[in-house]
């Protein structure tokens, strides 16, 4: 029995990373550079749940309140777990730099694999380069806030925030290209300075605020400031906790850089959403106990609810400014790796030719190892994202703003991305053609129940971020995510009804197909024997 079992599986586990690539139909070009440590630091400069988190805060405190964002972090770590799990399992198994959409291409029935892996390809791109967009905005939000905090007089236009986005985005360009070598080394430190920044942190402002708010405040009152009634509102409080728990599937982009991809990046996966966990729910109180008024928090000048907080905390503008300046490092290294994982997902995409002018964006350096056109393009989208909000009437000048309609946006398009490969795996094993994954992070049997969790809670996500998040609705506060996906969505169909559907060769040309026919030929051998 135990020589039957052997058989399904794909890989041999001691198959070496570069061997297990070839299998998939890809050569080696990228530079296998991180370890464990240094790609878990990667993952969490970019989860870093406890900094996202203070970014979004009023958007719960208004929305149910503190009793709602801490519990409703602790249930939101629980299924975002599920959906890690799922990812890492697939990752295990299928090493590739594309992450969701090559899952998709060897899980989804074959009639309609490619067609399934072209869209949520798009979703991937988009969510991700946009994130990515997002960020650089947390990050000239926190500077310009600081420069306010430091000079009352100064008054933060939306053209300032845009252009030191744009330098954010520059930056992290010009780092890629020419110091990816050092990137390894990069995310071991800020994973170092990220972990003593939450401790110095939640320890200061607990330690200076002799003002806090009593326990009743923080775990047990309700409190509604959206306009709609207590459920719907407390709907919303839940979606804030959303909003700090993402883009944990970063490792799974790196793969192709990871050494003992098949053990290390699943890991990674799994490991920065613990850690994310605990150190959101320890700031989530720490930042609860210590909000002064709500109002002042809310409308302050800086545009950083959580610049207030640590004001209100110290009663110190040098103080406060110290503690923002640790969490504005995290988002300028941030935006750094968010470059790499972006123009890795980007290179894969277009190595597939799913991008027009595919060939020159899949191109790697052969001295530094690296995308450097699948680099440009990222830097050069994240900047197009960046200019949209010029012309807007509620841009985003804060991170409030940002949490409301950027947010909800792009983390709609990354979930979508993560549901496609667990539903193409569902359905694989309602079909009866695949019934495990096989690699050396295997869930085993709980997989599909894992799977089927993370789908459920991906689908709840996806819903109820479309929901408007101020009452009256208006046009100015109007919630357009659904357009958003429509956009995207329309824009997939179209490119793949003129293009896609005869160049997007990834699932043939990179043999993903074949490898899912090998699985279902195993399969049915092992039921027959």
């Amino acid at each position: 029995m135990a020589s039957t079992k052997s058989k399904t599986k794909v890989f041999h586990d001691s198959s070496s990373d570069d061997a297990v690539l070839e299998q998939l139909g890809y050569t080696q070009e990228l530079e296998r550079s991180f370890g464990l440590l240094g790609m878990v630091g990667f993952s969490f400069s970019i989860v870093t749940c406890w900094t996202a988190l203070s970014g979004v805060l009023i958007v719960g405190v208004e929305a149910g309140g503190p009793p709602v964002m801490i519990w409703s972090w602790l249930g939101i770590c629980l299924v975002s777990l599920t959906v890690a799990y799922s990812m890492a399992e697939m990752c295990s198994a299928y090493p590739v730099a594309g992450g969701q959409y090559s899952w998709v291409a060897i899980l989804a029935p074959q009639r309609w694999a490619r067609g399934f892996s072209y869209v949520c390809g798009w979703f991937m791109l988009i969510g991700i380069l946009a994130m990515g967009a997002t960020n650089n905005f947390i990050g000239a939000n926190f500077i310009l806030g600081m420069a306010n905090l430091n000079t009352p007089g100064y008054t933060i236009e939306r053209w300032h925030t845009v252009l030191v986005a744009y330098l954010i985005a520059v930056v992290a360009t010009v780092s890629n290209i020419f110091v990816p070598h050092y990137l390894n080394k990069i995310s071991k430190g800020i994973l170092v300075w990220n972990i003593c920044a939450f401790f110095i942190c939640f320890i200061t402002i607990l330690a200076t605020n002799d003002h806090k708010q009593p326990a009743s405040f923080v775990f047990g009152k309700f409190q509604n400031f959206t306009g709609f009634n207590a459920s719907y509102a407390a709907i919303l409080g839940i979606l804030q906790s959303a909003f700090g728990m993402c883009c944990y599937d970063a490792p799974s982009h790196m793969t192709e850089e990871i050494k003992n991809a098949r053990k290390e990046a699943p890991r990674a996966i799994v490991m920065s959403v613990y850690i994310g966990a605990v150190t959101g729910f320890v700031f989530l109180i720490s930042l609860s106990f210590c909000m002064g008024d709500i109002e002042t928090t809310a409308t302050t000048p800086t545009g950083v609810p959580v610049i207030e907080i640590f004001f209100n905390s110290t009663g110190s503008v040098a103080g406060a400014s110290a503690l923002a300046s640790l969490i504005t490092v995290i988002a300028l290294f941030c935006a750094n790796s968010l470059m790499a994982e972006g123009s890795r997902a980007v290179f894969a995409f277009a190595r597939d030719h799913g991008l027009p002018f595919s060939s020159t964006i899949s191109r790697v350096s052969s001295k530094r190892k690296v995308p450097i056109y699948a680099i440009l393009v990222t830097g050069v989208v994240q900047i197009a994202f960046n200019s949209i909000y010029f012309g807007t009437l509620t841009g985003f000048n804060t991170v409030i703003s940002i949490a409301t309609e950027g947010f909800c946006k792009f983390l709609t398009l990354l979930d979508l991305s993560y549901a496609m490969p667990l539903l193409a795996r569902i359905l694989a094993y309602v079909t009866g053609k695949k019934h495990h994954l096989e690699g050396p992070y295997s869930l085993g049997r709980y997989g599909i129940v894992l799977n089927i969790i993370g789908f459920v809670y991906l689908t709840f996500a996806c819903i109820t971020f479309n929901f408007p998040s101020i009452k009256p609705v208006e046009s100015d506060n109007m919630n357009y995510t659904s357009a958003a996906i429509g956009v995207v969505m329309l824009l997939s169909l179209i490119t793949w009804i003129t293009t896609g559907r005869k160049r997007f060769t990834g699932p043939d040309s990179g043999h993903l197909l074949d490898v899912s026919r090998k699985e279902e030929v195993a399969v049915t051998e092992s039921k027959v024997a």
